[in-house]
């Protein structure tokens, strides 16, 4: 039995196509620039050549047809033909307070999505429209649809509502609802198998470093507060988001610069963070290449966004109260040594100790490792996220009839090496060769 699961973005569409009965990854694949003169197709798929491909792609109904083709060519595909497919997983980026869990998608539940369009406006519309062009190439098999918010239903009101008028949350929705959620389901149920910990009695803090950043605190298990906001733009400094700042510079600034609503929103969503401070880069490898030629912007960013992230950690331990451990996952929290290092430099008060050796090592997104000392009451872990499993088990289990919020995500959670059997397969790494990291891998 295969699962697909879809992630589509406002110009591109991520897939992966995973074997149940083997546990196995057997293609993952993106179209990007969808909507443009011309887009281009990329998959991966074990015993077969990297394939890539041009063509016109006007929406993301065509692109989910080129991905249907793709998958099933004889040359390039990785499966015989669409009838395997049981269920299609769709992140979801927006679920309001409607949605605590994942769910089998139907008329109803569309309209309730299309009701928070307003909510996540970059997102929202762009996942809805690939929920319907699957739909239309795939018409007989449920479509799941799993939410980024969903995880951190469980917010505490001290945590999700903002001290503005009460009546801005009853009539318009106003409070946190946090993002990543998907990223943080995984990486807390793999944090619990490393430690060794019933789940719902484990206490982290978990940054989610990448373009877009969050830190989540995780506390018996649950999602107790995070770092992004009502959007995805409140919190951390981001490759382009400002992160938090004083609301009272937006009307200053609007009324200094003659600034429409939209071209705010565009310079706090678009031209901020990173770029905003560098004002020529967003790839976090281009500012620390930038900070070792000695560039003061680069610098300056680096060390902004790293004393954010400082900032968030002890406001997050002292809300858990007790602390197991710390996890980075993401682009920039997986491969990114200096940034997780000038994260946590500092804090040994607080039983946070990084391993300076074993954390300069740990630089890949296939291998799980351990980064802080052996004497570090509080653990220091990489774990590489994968939203994509989370997605798959949710279709699963709604498909079969066996979903409960509480108890799925079983397989992430039961085994250890699920990374390095899926990884090798679809994606191959060289993590695993490397000797410098004899110690710290965790097996």
């Amino acid at each position: 039995m295969v699962i697909l699961t879809l992630n589509c973005g406002s110009s591109s569409a991520k897939y992966q196509v995973y074997d149940w009965d083997n546990k196995d990854v057997i293609g993952v694949g993106i179209v990007e620039r969808i909507g443009q003169e011309i887009s281009n197709i990329e998959q991966k798929a074990p015993d077969k050549d990297d394939y890539e491909y041009q063509k016109s792609c006007p929406d993301h109904k065509a692109a989910v047809a080129w991905i249907m083709q793709t998958l099933v060519d004889p040359d390039h595909g990785c499966m015989k033909d669409m009838s395997s497919i049981k269920a299609v997983g769709h992140r979801m980026v927006h679920g309001a307070e409607a949605f605590t869990k994942s769910v089998i998608v139907n008329d109803e539940v569309l309209a309730d999505f299309e009701s928070f369009n307003q909510l996540a406006p970059l997102h929202n519309p762009a996942n809805i429209t690939g929920i319907r062009a699957a739909q239309e190439v795939l018409p007989d098999i449920p479509h799941c649809a799993i939410m980024d918010t969903a995880w951190h239903q469980t917010m505490p009101a001290t945590s999700y509502m903002y001290a503005l008028p009460y009546n801005w949350y009853k009539e318009h929705k106003v409070r946190r609802y946090g993002f990543h959620g998907t990223s943080y389901i995984y990486t807390a149920k793999r944090a619990s198998v490393l430690l060794g910990k019933d789940p719902m009695k484990t206490n982290l803090i978990i940054a989610h470093i990448g373009n877009g950043s969050s830190i989540c605190a995780v506390k018996d298990g649950k999602s107790y507060d995070t770092s992004m906001g009502m959007t995805p733009l409140e919190g951390l400094m981001m490759g382009t988001r400002s992160g938090d700042i004083d609301p009272a510079i937006v009307t200053y600034m609007m009324q200094q610069e003659n600034l429409t609503p939209d071209a705010m929103d565009s310079t706090l969503n678009k031209k901020s963070g990173v770029l905003g401070i560098t004002e020529k880069f967003i790839d976090r490898r281009d500012v620390h290449a930038g900070v070792e030629k000695g560039d003061e912007r680069c610098t300056l960013a680096q060390d902004l966004e790293t004393y954010r992230i400082r900032k968030y950690v002890g406001a997050y331990y002292a809300a858990v109260g007790r602390l197991d451990a710390i996890v980075f996952t993401a682009g920039v929290g997986e491969m990114n040594p200096t940034y997780r290092w000038k994260s946590l430099k500092g804090l040994e008060a607080l039983g946070i100790k990084i391993d300076e050796k074993k954390n300069a090592v740990s630089r890949s997104r296939n291998a799980e490792t351990c980064i802080s000392t052996d004497n570090s009451p509080v653990k220091v872990f990489v774990i590489p996220t994968d939203e994509e499993l989370v997605m798959t088990e949710d279709a699963y289990a709604l498909m079969n009839g066996t979903y409960d919020v509480h108890t799925s995500f079983t397989y992430s959670f039961q085994s250890p090496d699920y990374r390095n059997k899926t990884r090798d397969a679809a994606l191959p790494g060289d993590i695993a060769k490397t000797p410098e990291l004899e110690g710290i891998l965790i097996k």
